[in-house]
């Protein structure tokens, strides 16, 4: 599937078909009503996990995140934001505890993805372009063999942009398969040469053809990545 990014103002009514992804764009820093309003849709518990975030810029971004999250569920099924109730994986992936959805979210600087499907296991990841974190020593001790090989082939030029494609394919594949961290970063390879399409070509678990990646374009500060279960028939991108 080509990669196309228009992020669209979503329309009233959604729905979500077999096979369909829908990819969401928030901006974290918002004004104090909404920010009033996504918080008054948390549970205790976020709330709590919020008020432990030491700077107050970051705090209010969590509950932008997590009202945000649910403000989108929303739009898809007949369940009020504050109604939702979330389920996590041995690794901490949330899920709907009703299982209506099939979710996955990033956030970085100040800006939010959000992944939803009806039938498809997916995995998002947003990172801010750091030209500072994208070091040789860092693919060393994160990448694989051959993901180091190809990023050290490349021009000095090359290499940032190289390195958070890399990046943020990995981080999208690890949360769909919803192992987290645990799941070791050089088990496992991806595309990150320029013109190279997202895709994984190599995992342990055999498991390369389950699995279909897209770029996505966050904005220009920015690097994203999108894993989804295969077959994607089509995907629309929001901005909420």
């Amino acid at each position: 599937m080509a990669e196309v990014f228009t992020w669209a103002e979503a329309p009233e009514s959604l729905s979500l078909t077999a096979g369909e992804v829908h990819v969401w764009r928030l901006e974290l820093d918002q004004p104090e009503h909404v920010l009033a309003e996504f918080r008054s849709t948390l549970e205790d518990h976020e709330l709590e996990r919020a008020s432990r975030v030491h700077f107050e810029k970051h705090r209010n971004h969590f509950v932008v995140g997590r009202g945000g999250l649910r403000h989108v569920l929303a739009r898809y099924v007949d369940v009020r934001p504050e109604e939702f109730r979330f389920s996590y994986g041995d690794y901490g992936k949330p899920a709907l505890a009703e299982g209506q959805l099939r979710f996955n979210m990033s956030h970085s600087h100040g800006v939010a993805l959000f992944a939803v499907s009806t039938d498809r296991e997916l995995g998002v990841d947003v990172e801010h372009v750091r030209a500072d974190f994208a070091s040789e020593d860092i693919a060393q001790r994160f990448f694989s063999r051959a993901e180091v090989k190809t990023f050290n082939a490349l021009k000095k030029e090359e290499q940032v942009a190289a390195f958070f494609r890399c990046w943020t394919r990995k981080e999208a594949y690890i949360k769909a398969i919803g192992r987290g961290l645990s799941e070791p970063l050089d088990a496992f390879d991806v595309t990150l040469a320029p013109g190279d399409a997202a895709a994984l070509l190599r995992a342990e678990r055999g498991d390369v053809a389950r699995w279909t990646m897209f770029n996505i374009d966050a904005g220009a500060e920015y690097a994203a990545a999108l894993a989804a279960e295969t077959p994607v028939s089509s995907i629309q991108f929001f901005s909420l």
